[in-house]
């Protein structure tokens, strides 16, 4: 899952658990929509992409730096205490219990992938729902 820095899901995609996350890194960072804004052709990556040791492998860093994104991803092997990305994983974290209080999406009973990957579009749509209502109040 992606999300922006205030905790709206840009994309989410459901793998099977012997999957590792870096492997979907780049996929999900191609799968960010366009946003609307100024004139002329809107911007669909952002400025930097945050991630922890899961997601640091040379070649994500590589494939994040030919998409002009600033990679800010923690180095696997790396020998310090912490890669400061703390601060800012809270909110991915915070998102992803929201994704848990969604019953459905507690426990994989359905038959097919793609049941499973609509489930979590409805909820990552039902959480941008709730976001645009918090704005607009």
């Amino acid at each position: 899952m992606i999300v922006d820095g205030n905790g709206v899901p840009l994309a989410v995609k459901t793998t099977p658990a012997n999957v590792l996350d870096g492997q979907e890194a780049i996929f999900l960072l191609d799968a960010i929509p366009a946003v609307a804004g100024r004139r002329g052709r809107p911007r669909r990556r952002p400025e930097s992409y945050l991630g922890d040791r899961g997601y640091g492998w040379q070649e994500n860093i590589d494939a994040t730096r030919a998409r002009k994104v600033k990679p800010l991803l923690a180095r696997p092997k790396d020998g310090t205490h912490g890669s400061g990305l703390g601060v800012f994983r809270v909110v991915v974290e915070h998102v992803m219990s929201w994704f848990n209080q969604s019953r459905r999406l507690r426990l994989c009973y359905e038959r097919t992938a793609e049941m499973l990957q609509g489930f979590h579009d409805l909820a990552a749509s039902l959480l941008v729902f709730r976001r645009l209502q918090e704005v607009l109040k």
